[in-house]
């Protein structure tokens, strides 16, 4: 049956946009397209943004407004008492709460820190849970000012963890984090929706004369930055000694801002901010992601299964996914381990063409939009039968 559903997102809903996005773009069109009456507001950082979405979704009921956090004291003020609530300035609250006072059956929150604008409404309202910082160890670092960040904001996860009664994460390993802080606390593992429509299978990848190891991602974000640090420090070399002819690639947001040190070495090509990251994906044999720590779904590892490049990773570069080692992903926690996995891929085109066939299959029967679509709407039934 139909819903009247409100949904918060902290990002556009574009397909090609940041890590969260394609998912946003994926709910926001699926629930429309399937009956339910979707009032859609929108956190953008940029003009751009809003005139990207709002051309997308033409004839929605959404509504999109810039980030503007507060200056001075009273900024300070409100990061200290509400962290990470920056992305919804007053015109947004407000909006929210009129939609609020009229009838609905489910506001749906996305990401943790949206939690803020649900708790005068819990009942009806469900969270998704993308990552926790908690379990990722983001603010572990020896300088007092990081570490009074992460006394506020794994306070503030905590808090929101315990006083909100519904989620919906990614992975059963943040679903047991979210039970340790919140017992009582009901949760729902869906992954995310990939609309593969926009990731079309590279059906004739060539055997390339230089194969190319490579990595993408935003290196703004711990994750990504550490797998690009641990590739560049401690793989990499070894690598390039068995395959002489291997170059390595390495694409994203901040990419030569962060990794400005790296630079100059042999066969490493650097590239920020690029406009289209499809052609970077379809001329990449490997994508070697290996993070020191990260939780919940890794977008660009999908991507890489959805365009038909081989992935070598860690267990948490494939976190939400049934995925295989040997199958779907070279997987491995070692740095010997994952290695041998990435030489072998790059000598063995038939095994590369099976892997990257088997993960493309995965990703269509786990997180193809019908799936996940229909795994929300079971969310919603057990909301407003709660609520009766």
């Amino acid at each position: 049956m139909a819903k009247k559903v409100i949904l918060v997102m902290a990002s556009p809903p574009v397909p090609f946009g940041k890590a969260d996005s394609h998912w946003y773009y994926v709910l926001l069109k699926g629930l429309v397209d399937r009956g339910h009456q979707v009032s859609a507001f929108v956190a953008c950082e940029t003009p751009e943004e809003i005139e990207q979405t709002q051309a997308l979704f033409t004839g929605y009921d959404l509504q999109c407004y810039l980030f503007r956090p507060l200056q001075g004291l009273r900024g300070k003020w409100q990061s200290f008492r509400r962290p990470h609530s920056y992305m919804f300035d007053s015109a947004f609250r407000q909006a929210v709460s009129k939609r609020l006072a009229e009838p609905y059956d489910v506001l749906q929150l996305e990401g943790l820190w949206s939690g803020w604008l649900g708790l005068a409404q819990p009942e009806k309202t469900v969270t998704s849970v993308h990552y926790l910082f908690c379990e990722d160890g983001t603010f572990e670092a020896p300088q007092w000012k990081t570490r009074l960040q992460g006394w506020i904001s794994y306070g503030a996860e905590r808090y929101l963890l315990k006083s909100l009664p519904r989620f919906i994460t990614l992975s059963e390993r943040l679903a047991d984090r979210i039970h340790q802080i919140h017992p009582d606390a009901i949760t729902h593992t869906i992954p995310l929706g990939f609309d593969l429509s926009h990731s079309p299978f590279n059906q004739d990848k060539p055997q390339q004369s230089q194969p190319i190891v490579g990595l993408i991602g935003s290196f703004g974000w711990k994750p990504t930055y550490s797998a690009a640090e641990r590739l560049l420090t401690r793989l990499w070399a070894e690598i390039k000694a068995q395959v002489p002819n291997a170059r390595l690639q390495i694409v994203g947001r901040g990419a030569r801002e962060r990794l400005a040190a790296f630079e100059g070495q042999p066969d490493l090509s650097i590239h920020q901010d690029v406009p289209d990251i499809a052609p970077y994906f379809n001329q990449m044999d490997v994508l070697l992601y290996a993070p020191s720590a990260g939780s919940g779904m890794k977008v660009k590892v999908m991507e890489s299964f959805a365009f038909g490049t081989c992935v070598v990773t860690t267990p948490e570069g494939v976190e939400g996914l049934p995925a295989q080692d040997e199958i779907h992903a070279g997987i491995a926690e070692d740095d010997r381990a994952l290695i041998q996995k990435t030489v072998s891929l790059l000598k063995d085109p038939i095994r590369r063409e099976a892997q990257r066939r088997n993960a493309r299959l995965l990703l269509e029967q786990t997180c193809s939009p019908d799936v996940t679509l229909t795994q929300v709407e079971r969310v919603y039934d057990a909301i407003v039968e709660a609520n009766q």
